[in-house]
């Protein structure tokens, strides 16, 4: 049988934002700033949506000011998804901008890769204060609360969690970041989240400085290009370009493929 044929989406929940350039590309372009925005993305097939990413609360929203903020379920509305009728959220990585709106998928199953799940919510070292940085407690404690439930499946490694849809590690920013490989009508596409930050990424082998292992990050973006049909079909996380360079369908709203 053949597989579904999907459309991927990028929902833009807040932002834009200005940061150093060197954050975002790793020790380059020092005297520059440079531009991203903060996303979730919509599979979207026959049988419902899958959901990449969580977005970020309301309440941390608010605590972190961030520009331009709109609910997840409010962005989603805009392409006729209900987000109380979302059966399936794949969670990329466990940072706030990621995780932080888990609550707000009221009746979805998530998806984490064992890894990352044990690293975030299990290692006294995520309680340094580095990797607290990053971190939504209200959302890890949420998660905590989930294990060994219906509702959260542990990933290890690579698991085809729907006709077409396959969730693949991906470390190198996170101990255990995943990204969802998705069949599109052109081709495999990559939904990689923060693999990449940005195009430039996986143009030039340079990740952002938010570093958890280099080589393995390196050895992801081998992984992932060999995965996708073509370069065109890599998607960072936080590009402003995915708002620019794709078809728009609603307010802050693009289809990828």
């Amino acid at each position: 049988m053949k597989a579904p044929v999907y459309e991927v989406y990028a929902l833009k929940y807040a932002g834009p934002f200005q940061r150093p350039a060197p954050i975002v590309r790793w020790l380059q372009d020092m005297d520059q700033t440079t531009t991203v925005n903060y996303y979730i993305f919509a599979i979207v097939g026959e049988d419902g949506p899958i959901i990449v990413d969580c977005g970020c609360s309301p309440k941390l929203a608010e605590e972190k000011k961030l520009v331009h903020y709109v609910h997840p379920g409010e962005v989603l509305k805009r392409i006729g998804i209900d987000i109380e009728k979302i059966r399936h959220v794949v969670i990329s990585h466990i940072h706030f901008d990621h995780v932080s709106g888990i609550e707000l998928f009221s009746n979805a199953r998530f998806y984490v890769q064992e890894r990352e799940y044990n690293f975030w919510i299990k290692s006294p070292i995520a309680q340094r204060r580095p990797f607290l940085l990053p971190t939504d407690l209200a959302a890890n404690a949420f998660l905590r609360k989930l294990e060994g439930t219906d509702r959260l499946s542990l990933v290890r490694g690579r698991k085809k969690i729907l006709p077409g849809i396959e969730l693949m590690i991906a470390p190198g920013h996170t101990p255990g970041l995943q990204v969802t490989a998705v069949q599109t009508a052109k081709g495999k596409a990559i939904v990689g989240s923060d693999l990449a930050h940005t195009f430039f990424s996986y143009e030039t082998d340079i990740p952002s400085a938010y570093i958890f292992d280099m080589v393995s990050w390196v050895k992801s973006y081998d992984k992932v290009r060999a995965q996708a049909a073509s370069a065109d079909l890599l998607f960072p996380g936080h590009d402003i370009q995915l708002m620019e360079k794709f078809p728009k369908v609603a307010e802050d709203v693009t289809r990828l493929a």
